[in-house]
């Protein structure tokens, strides 16, 4: 794609757009035109409906997969190509409305305690106290971590908004003990094998599916989804809504109540009406 790849990008930068969005748009139009073997501006409605036709039969892509190739084109036709009818009439895949799938107290306990690694089950304690972003865990610097004030500094968090999350004395302890074990160079506290970059996120994403199964858990672990049971645990306990939206960094209110769905609080405090029957009589049953 050569001088079309270096005008996306900076499209992209002008847009404040994150360095992981970059890559995953500029992949996704990479594919589209090595599908096809030409250049998106000899392209059109056509290539472009036939492309995301292709991710859904012949790849067997979700729903949400190719909702994001659709972006990524969007994007290119729209505001680099100067091409906005075209960007207008690209299908969006529609994504099913399905509650997110959290760990039970026990079963985090469990995950926390079959770690090998000191490195990963402190990114790990992290994710679960703090309800970072897996990105924003890798990104983390030592000046972040504020003992005095007990909190973590979250810089260019997703839509590049800086926000604050709460530190608390067990997870202070467990990163101490790390630094201590591992002593990271650099700036970075969880440096990746270059210097000065961040570990990669496959490592983790790797390291807690394998924590994920010694621990016997039959839910696929993932960063995401202790993030999805921080919220739904605060939301639990009592945390309102909006000091939850805040801590997760959430732009709109409306993607922090989805977790409305999963609390099982106000469950609870539903009648049990089965259990207020007077005693049944004693009956054989046929």
């Amino acid at each position: 794609m050569g001088q079309l790849r270096d005008r996306m990008v900076a499209d992209l930068e002008l847009r404040a757009r994150s360095p992981r969005t970059i890559e995953t748009y500029v992949r996704c139009v990479e594919q589209f035109a090595a599908h096809f073997r030409r250049s998106p501006k000899k392209m059109g409605c056509e290539q472009i409906r036939e492309f995301l036709l292709h991710l859904q039969r012949q790849r067997g892509l979700a729903p949400a997969s190719v909702r994001l190739y659709a972006g990524a084109l969007a994007f290119l036709y729209r505001v680099t190509l100067l091409r906005p009818k075209v960007a207008d009439a690209i299908p969006r895949p529609k994504t099913p409305k399905t509650n997110p799938v959290v760990l039970s107290r026990n079963e985090v306990a469990r995950l926390l305690g079959a770690f090998e690694s000191q490195k990963y089950r402190a990114m790990a304690m992290i994710a679960y106290s703090t309800g970072l972003r897996l990105m924003e865990i890798c990104r983390l610097e030592r000046g972040d971590v504020d003992s005095e004030r007990m909190v973590i500094q979250v810089r260019r968090g997703k839509g590049g908004r800086d926000r604050q999350v709460t530190l608390t004395e067990r997870l202070l302890d467990e990163l101490r003990s790390y630094w201590r074990q591992c002593r990271p160079q650099g700036q970075l506290l969880f440096p990746g094998g270059k210097p000065g970059k961040p570990l990669h996120s496959t490592s983790v994403q790797k390291a807690l599916k394998q924590a994920g199964v010694r621990a016997g858990l039959d839910k696929r672990v993932s960063p995401h989804l202790l993030r999805h049971t921080f919220a739904t645990h605060l939301l639990e306990l009592g945390v309102d809504l909006r000091t939850l939206q805040v801590m997760l960094g959430h732009g709109s209110i409306k993607t922090t109540a989805r977790y409305l769905h999963v609390s099982t609080a106000h469950l609870k405090r539903v009648p049990k009406l089965l259990d207020d029957l007077d005693p049944l009589p004693a009956r054989p049953l046929r």
